[in-house]
């Protein structure tokens, strides 16, 4: 059980936010954050700073951000794919708000790594899975090409080439969640091909934070 001081920073961060989270989600999130808290004195998986009872930026960054964003994952989404996981986040919060969706973090650096498989344990989540990998191998394996309903990346530099090397792990239809802080370059409204431009949602006021999203081309029906 999580201290009560932490549970009560995250339940008014989320209020500021405007969201209600139910008690299991609160709980989850205040069980990973804790969890980052403690491994974090030993492993650098985060720069913000972390405290037991909680401060203010790094629960918005790493906890609200990703359940504000949740809002926007398509209805049928079972599937999520996270390139560049670091310490979790905006992996984790988004499987605690989605619990329906199978998880799978993309992280190359083997302490890390091993943070996330340790967080999935303490969380008891099931599907998912931690691909100790970059994920430009990853894709090599024909198992997870178009496999995936939802791909998001936030740590790591997005460009076209990025863009282009994760698309193939979306289904066609599937959404991109592409988390921008406060002063980053805009993803261009023209996606490569055959991602296209959806949209671009504000997430967090105070962080200047947002989401933009973007789609894979369906594949035409031929008559």
């Amino acid at each position: 059980m999580a201290s009560l001081e932490l549970l009560d920073r995250i339940r008014l961060r989320s209020g500021v936010a405007g969201l209600s989270l139910s008690d299991a989600l609160l709980e989850g999130l205040a069980c990973y954050y804790e969890l980052l808290t403690k491994w974090n004195a030993k492993v650098n998986l985060t720069a913000f700073r972390l405290t037991p009872s909680g401060e203010d930026e790094a629960i918005d960054r790493l906890l609200i951000e990703p359940v504000v964003a949740s809002r926007y994952v398509s209805s049928a989404a079972t599937s999520l794919l996270d390139a560049g996981s670091g310490g979790g986040s905006p992996a984790l919060p988004l499987r605690l708000a989605l619990p329906h969706l199978s998880l799978r973090m993309v992280e190359s650096r083997t302490r890390k790594a091993s943070f996330l498989r340790e967080a999935i344990r303490t969380l008891s989540l099931r599907e998912a899975w931690v691909e100790a990998s970059r994920f430009e191998e990853l894709i090599e394996r024909r198992e997870l090409r178009e496999s995936v309903d939802v791909v998001s990346v936030r740590a790591v530099r997005v460009e076209p080439e990025v863009l282009m090397t994760l698309q193939a792990f979306l289904r066609p239809g599937g959404q991109m969640l592409v988390f921008k802080g406060a002063g980053a370059e805009d993803v261009m409204r023209v996606a490569p091909p055959p991602l296209t431009w959806l949209a671009t949602h504000p997430l967090l006021e105070n962080l200047g934070s947002r989401l933009v999203l973007l789609e894979k081309a369906r594949v035409a029906v031929r008559e």
